[in-house]
């Protein structure tokens, strides 16, 4: 049975008659303590990046859900929020950096690209020639095509750090880093690190 949407409008804060954004900002900055945002790959091969990086920089994941006093699943202990897409391409995640930012603030934007990725198995080129083939679409325009696939680990992750830094959603104080990630040892290496004091110390 379907509901119409306005059966879902008790659910939603800015539908409530006593809505204060401001307020409910500085809720949603209490319900969580977050620090660090880890973009990486959808591949189920990798389920184990978010806990890696929390070892890494000393974050909690996945961290407990805490319930308020009616029973509601109100807050969580995670210092840590994953933003998982295709190739751990940092072009899809910028939005969820700049909501993240607004909502509870953050310390760390982690970019995650790992081995055997299935980003790295076809080109830009070869994916936008096949859509037209396939399915009459030209998607060459759709997307940055340096954002497609990966060529180059190297290269993608400083590509994406430097565009996660560049983004006017993302602030000055935070520090953005790239990691690679084998699946089979499950061992993180640090490639690019853009920190935020580093930058500071540099302009000034």
């Amino acid at each position: 049975m379907n509901k119409s949407a306005h059966n879902f409008d008790a659910y939603s804060f800015s539908k409530q008659p006593d809505y204060n954004e401001a307020e409910v900002r500085q809720a949603f900055s209490k319900a969580a303590p977050l620090k660090t945002v880890v973009v990486y790959c959808y591949d189920p091969r990798v389920t184990g990046i978010p806990k890696a990086v929390a070892n890494e920089l000393g974050d909690v994941f996945p961290g407990d859900v805490l319930i308020d006093e009616n029973g509601n699943k109100a807050a969580t202990t995670t210092t840590m929020f994953e933003v998982i897409v295709a190739g751990g391409r940092a072009t899809d995640a910028l939005r969820s950096v700049t909501v993240a930012q607004h909502l509870f603030g953050i310390e760390n934007v982690v970019v995650v690209h790992h081995s055997h990725c299935g980003a790295t198995s076809f080109t830009a080129d070869g994916i936008i020639d096949a859509y037209k083939h396939e399915h009459g679409l030209d998607i060459s325009e759709s997307y940055p095509r340096e954002s497609v696939c990966i060529g180059d680990y190297v290269a993608s992750l400083e590509h994406d750090v430097r565009l996660v830094r560049e983004s006017p959603g993302t602030p000055a104080h935070v520090n953005v880093l790239g990691y690679f990630y084998d699946i089979d040892t499950e061992q993180l290496t640090k490639v690019v690190e853009d920190l935020a004091e580093v930058r500071s110390a540099v302009a000034s």
